[in-house]
């Protein structure tokens, strides 16, 4: 007799909806199914391994509980689960920067304000094969930004530096920053639209 798991044949959104009702084994097909790629980018972000194990970690905690802050009605659970990573990541480097570091306690406000997202509907839902089938596109496209925009959404989506601090540690404007911003991300989405095409 051979054993199926009818939980891999679930959507991400429909694996979550387990989850929220605190089904244990559905979490268990979400670690199975996230946490190579969580970590991946968590790594990207804080670089050290150990660091990385830690974070990837707190992150499941933080998402069994904080489930339900997840909005079943915007089918984003990739998204949701992707941000809350990058947030937690980013989270650390800033507390442990030198010079200033972040001093604000982490509490449950601090966490609603900085860690746990707030999708907007408006956005493309993904799932991670989906996610896997343009990972391609996204980088061909990131390759076509000119070197200064490059650095500017990695010091702002990786570093998690501020536009502000993003200026200060260039030693430029804010209007600058901001309008390098600004075109990187409209260069990035025209980018992306004509690989679609």
């Amino acid at each position: 007799m051979v054993f199926v798991n009818t939980y891999d044949s679930l959507t991400d959104l429909e694996v979550f909806r387990k989850v929220l009702k605190n089904d244990s084994k559905a979490f268990e097909i979400l670690y199975d199914r996230y946490s190579e790629l969580l970590y991946t980018l968590i790594k990207k972000i804080v670089i050290k391994e150990k660091i990385a194990e830690e974070i990837l970690v707190d992150v499941f905690e933080l998402i069994w509980k904080r489930k339900s802050e997840f909005d079943p009605g915007i089918n984003n659970v990739y998204s949701w689960l992707v941000t809350i990573s990058r947030n937690k990541a980013v989270d650390y480097l800033r507390r442990t920067r030198i010079p200033n570091p972040v001093t604000t306690p982490y509490d449950n406000e601090y966490e609603d304000i900085f860690i746990i997202p707030r999708l907007s509907p408006k956005i493309d839902s993904v799932d991670i094969s989906t996610a896997f089938q343009i990972k391609g596109n996204v980088e061909k496209t990131l390759s076509k930004l000119t070197d200064a925009q490059k650095y500017v959404i990695h010091l702002a989506y990786y570093e998690g530096y501020t536009q502000s601090a993003i200026a200060d540690k260039l030693k430029i404007p804010l209007s600058t920053v901001k309008g390098k911003v600004k075109i990187a991300l409209n260069n990035l989405k025209e980018n992306l639209i004509k690989e679609k095409e």
